[in-house]
């Protein structure tokens, strides 16, 4: 016997935006998906309430008469759900995963935003591999600074901005004594990696140009206290200048760097409700950051 198939929330809400926006191309984006998962979402709803709901042209959507009724009950039907849910909600959390500092202010402003709208705190999970930690559900949500590779389907990535370089370096160095330096030049020292969770490598070069020595640590505590001991220079994020304070280290301005991508990531089975109302706070964090 065949398993029943009933209407869910996901149909419901998917219908709503595609009727508030007409168009299926922008509720996909404003529902985190693709249009022909949306428009098999929409097909599969019309399948199990047996009539048709949209008239649907090359340029438009529209919503049939039977349509028209129907938005109203499930805008009632949706409204007292989310009435429910928000009772509760006081008492729910999301985890936001992290590898090192988080970027400022975006965090701030998209904690405050989201607890605000959503009625839900944020807890903060310091682990040294965030995407591992998404993967094995230790996290809900998580940022995530360069390029990660990342098979398709498995975690939704969304860029949110980039982040300037710094160099960092000993107070003894000779770059110390420089009040700039330029991409080109940093291949001059030795570079401290973070293998764990720092952004910039070997691998930030074309192969070739980079330095020719690298100084390998495991953790943040081993990395600043490599650079402090003048083992080589360090590149991190331009946060790193307001947040971190060491008496022998010193950051110099790097000319002509290529900028950190920052992404919030999830796991494409965990795009429920929180983690949407989370991942619009972030975006609109971002766009004002």
């Amino acid at each position: 016997m065949e398993p029943v198939v009933e209407v869910e929330l996901r149909h419901l809400r998917a219908f709503v935006m595609v009727a508030e926006c007409g168009n299926f191309t922008r509720a996909a984006e404003g529902l985190f998906m693709t249009q022909p998962a949306l428009s098999r979402i929409i097909r599969q709803l019309e399948a199990l309430v047996g009539t048709q709901l949209l008239e649907r042209s090359t340029r438009h959507v529209a919503l049939t008469r039977t349509g028209q009724e129907f938005l109203i009950d499930v805008r009632s039907a949706l409204t007292s759900v989310d009435q429910a849910v928000s009772k509760v909600r006081g008492r729910a959390s999301i985890r936001l995963g992290f590898s090192w500092l988080l970027p400022d202010p975006w965090a701030q402003n998209v904690v405050r935003s989201f607890e605000e709208r959503a009625s839900a705190s944020v807890e903060f999970v310091s682990c040294p591999d965030p995407l591992e930690a998404l993967r094995t559900a230790l996290v809900d949500i998580a940022v995530l600074r360069g390029e990660p590779s990342i098979p398709a389907g498995d975690i939704r990535l969304i860029q949110l901005f980039s982040e300037d370089r710094i160099a960092v370096c000993s107070t003894a160095s000779s770059l110390a004594e420089k009040g700039r330096v330029s991409w080109d030049d940093i291949a001059r020292w030795p570079l401290v990696v973070n293998t764990m969770s720092g952004t910039t490598g070997p691998w930030s070069w074309p192969q070739g140009h980079g330095p020719e020595r690298t100084v390998e640590t495991t953790s943040f505590d081993e990395w600043i206290e490599s650079v402090a001991a003048n083992r080589g220079i360090g590149i991190v994020p331009e946060v790193a200048a307001r947040r971190i304070s060491h008496p022998t280290i010193k950051f110099i301005p790097i000319d002509n760097a290529p900028q950190i991508p920052v992404h919030l990531a999830f796991a494409s089975r965990n795009a429920g409700a929180l983690i949407r109302q989370f991942t619009e706070s972030a975006l609109e964090a971002a766009a004002i950051t």
